[in-house]
């Protein structure tokens, strides 16, 4: 098996298969693939079964995932980024997962446990109703995420704190400790009455952070959008228009 990130802005993962070798993602993040790729539904990987598949249907994901398996010779499956930015490899093990914002991950090797890591709810604003998720990566192998813009690593010493804007969180291991923080007395646009919110990341353990994710992009061009009644997203306040672009199957 062999990965290949091509092109700048908007990358591509390439991942080339030898005969017998296989992947998983999520449903609808394949962009192109061989004709040699057999594709086919598992409720998880890493031998978790059926009830990983329930867990991330209880954070609003899907009950399947994707395996893709090369049946003969050598083939490709290649994943395009959905915004401009990076997609690179994290090394999963037993004694350590990590932590992927909702739409991050795009795929792994069949040894790969993805689930729900964490689900909080914001009160309106700009993140409707779907919330603040996080996908956690558990198992043993290789797994691909995808962050948006430009990223930014940190490493955390023990009982060092970070405070981020939820959006701009990407990844980070499952050493770093994660607490949700309303910032009492603020109440905008963004959050709406349920105030403004950061995110604690404390050490020990390393962070990636993105510059550019897709609710904030889209709450930064929702005022240059028409406003006609008959678009049910716009109408429906930053709210919908978000819950529209975050609703897309990933």
């Amino acid at each position: 098996m062999n990965a290949d990130v091509k092109g700048t802005t908007l990358p591509v993962l390439e991942m080339q298969l030898d005969s017998g070798e296989e992947i998983i993602s999520t449903h609808g993040e394949l962009s192109w693939m061989t004709a040699n790729i057999e594709m086919s539904q598992t409720t998880s990987g890493g031998g978790k079964g059926f009830m990983a598949g329930l867990k991330r249907m209880a954070g609003g994901g899907g009950l399947f995932l994707t395996r893709y398996k090369c049946a003969s010779g050598r083939g490709s499956v290649s994943f395009a980024a959905k915004m401009p930015g990076r997609i690179f490899p994290l090394e999963i093990s037993a004694s350590g997962g990590y932590l992927v914002h909702r739409h991050g991950w795009v795929c792994g090797t069949s040894g790969i446990t993805p689930t729900v890591g964490l689900q909080q709810s914001f009160k309106g604003g700009l993140w409707g109703g779907d919330g603040f998720i996080l996908q956690k990566l558990e198992g043993q192998g290789t797994a691909w995420v995808e962050l948006s813009g430009e990223v930014f690593t940190y490493e955390l010493a023990a009982g060092q704190s970070l405070l981020v804007h939820p959006g701009h969180v990407g990844v980070f291991q499952d050493s770093v400790s994660f607490q949700i923080t309303r910032v009492p007395g603020i109440a905008n646009k963004v959050f709406g009455a349920d105030g403004f919110h950061l995110v604690a990341l404390t050490g020990p353990g390393n962070v990636w952070l993105q510059s550019m994710p897709l609710p904030i992009l889209a709450h930064s061009i929702e005022p240059y959008l028409p406003q006609s009644a008959g678009d049910s997203a716009v109408s429906g306040g930053i709210g919908g228009l978000i819950g529209s672009a975050m609703s897309r199957s990933v």
